[in-house]
């Protein structure tokens, strides 16, 4: 008697009929999971914005990424394991007791090919198509699978609780600086972004971290105006100056009364020798009657904070003093821009862009009132700066001392050399990498 026949009945063809679909939907969780994992939120918003209803429904669905995983996880599984005991069932049957072996191997590889890898492949190049497609079937697998989740979370976190593991579930799992950091020197690796244009984004994103003491000119190299000055000698320092705003200070620099703005000064002084009638013009000009207020911020505010200041009131020059209200330095707008888009010069900056140079043995000759911000920037160096702001100050830091003239130091990689001192004051350095 054959019994093939009766092994080959229709509910071999039903069972076998159910194991593919089940496959299908294992395929359909496993691409959609990537999809919707992969998928940029930005260009689902920007997708979204144009009027596509799934790259709406994406958004809105990946918001509770762990109430979606869990979902996805949950019906994957579900599929998985059910064509997999049907499978073990089936073979069985045919094969007998190497059914069970041969249903693994095979279970195996069409899981592994079609519902793992072929699914996810796809579903990594074309994510935000794929996330907006599938969008409409998962949010209702996310909606009849939530209560199951939410018992599934709620005793995942006992569990990883009893092990002093807390979960926020309102943190995210990479900040948004972080990855669009990472992004851009992914991109830059690649030589798909360019080093300005990296350079340029991480800056705008560092501006609430840094602090007006890190940027600021500090009070050693501010010009100031005496007030007691005659106007003609404030006149040729206001000319010779390569600045147009002066603070103007009386009797000792740290009282600050004004600050002189070189066409304030200019109209002011035109209208007393226009108007004068006698030999001496200048006789009863007082700077302090045309100097403005002087603006005062404080040494630990944001760069992010002051550049809205500046917008906000108008001006572009702010004088830096710290809790006991001595000063210590002045920023300008400019200097926070260029915290962004990098050195500003123009013909009065005859020194600008010559804070470091490389000589011909590669190694370089670098001013000491650097910042170790635009060192970096200048050769795509990583020193580090939270100890201190410019490379004078990294040295000194790091060698405990103030160094003399050719002292060598070793620290993070590199070789630092001292090459002059002016004072106290480490004025050039010759930095090579080790």
């Amino acid at each position: 008697m054959d019994t093939a026949p009766a092994i080959l009945d229709g509910a071999f063809w039903i069972s076998s009929g159910i194991i593919l679909f089940l496959l299908v939907l294992s395929g359909f969780f496993s691409g959609s999971e990537t999809a919707l994992t992969a998928a940029s939120r930005g260009k689902l918003r920007g997708q979204a914005d144009k009027g596509s209803k799934g790259a709406e429904r994406a958004l809105k669905i990946t918001e509770d990424n762990e109430r979606l995983i869990g979902s996805v996880l949950l019906g994957n599984n579900l599929v998985n394991i059910l064509a997999a005991s049907l499978a073990t069932a089936l073979f069985t049957r045919v094969f007998g007791e190497s059914g069970v072996a041969l249903a693994t191997l095979v279970m195996t590889l069409l899981v592994l090919i079609f519902a793992e890898v072929l699914p996810k492949t796809y579903a990594i190049t074309n994510a935000e198509t794929a996330a907006a497609a599938v969008s409409r079937p998962i949010a209702l697998v996310v909606l009849i699978f939530s209560p199951v989740v939410s018992a599934v979370r709620f005793l995942v976190r006992g569990i990883l609780r009893l092990f002093g593991v807390t979960i926020d579930p309102d943190s995210n799992i990479l900040a948004v600086r972080e990855e669009i950091a990472g992004a851009l020197q992914i991109g830059r690796s690649e030589g798909v972004v360019e080093k300005e244009d990296r350079d340029r984004i991480l800056g705008a994103l560092d501006l609430r971290e840094r602090m007006v003491e890190e940027v600021m000119l500090h009070r050693s190299g501010i010009e100031m105006i005496d007030a007691a000055n005659d106007p003609s000698q404030i006149l040729e320092q206001i000319l010779e100056s390569n600045h147009t705003r002066l603070p103007v200070y009386r009797d000792d620099p740290e009282n600050i009364i004004g600050v002189i703005h070189a066409k304030d000064l200019l109209r002011a002084m035109y209208k007393h020798i226009s108007g004068a009638e006698d030999d001496k013009p200048f006789k009863t000009f007082k700077i302090a009657d045309i100097a403005m207020k002087p603006y005062f911020v404080p040494e630990t505010s944001t760069l992010d904070e002051q550049m809205r200041q500046f917008l906000r009131r108008r001006t572009h020059f702010a004088l830096v003093v710290d809790e006991y209200g001595s000063l210590q330095g002045l920023i300008t707008l400019e200097d926070i821009l260029e915290e962004i888009v990098g050195e500003i010069t123009d013909e009065f900056d005859p020194d600008a862009d010559h804070g470091v140079t490389k000589a011909e043995d590669g190694q370089y000759f670098v001013d000491g009132a650097m910042t170790i911000r635009d060192l970096n920037r200048a050769t795509e160096w990583d020193l580090p700066d939270e100890e201190a702001n410019t490379v004078a100050g990294l040295v000194i830091h790091e060698a405990q001392m103030i160094p003399t003239p050719n002292q060598v130091f070793s620290f993070h990689g590199f070789r630092f050399e001292v090459i002059a001192r002016d004072g106290n004051r480490i004025t050039q350095l010759k930095i090579r990498p080790l």
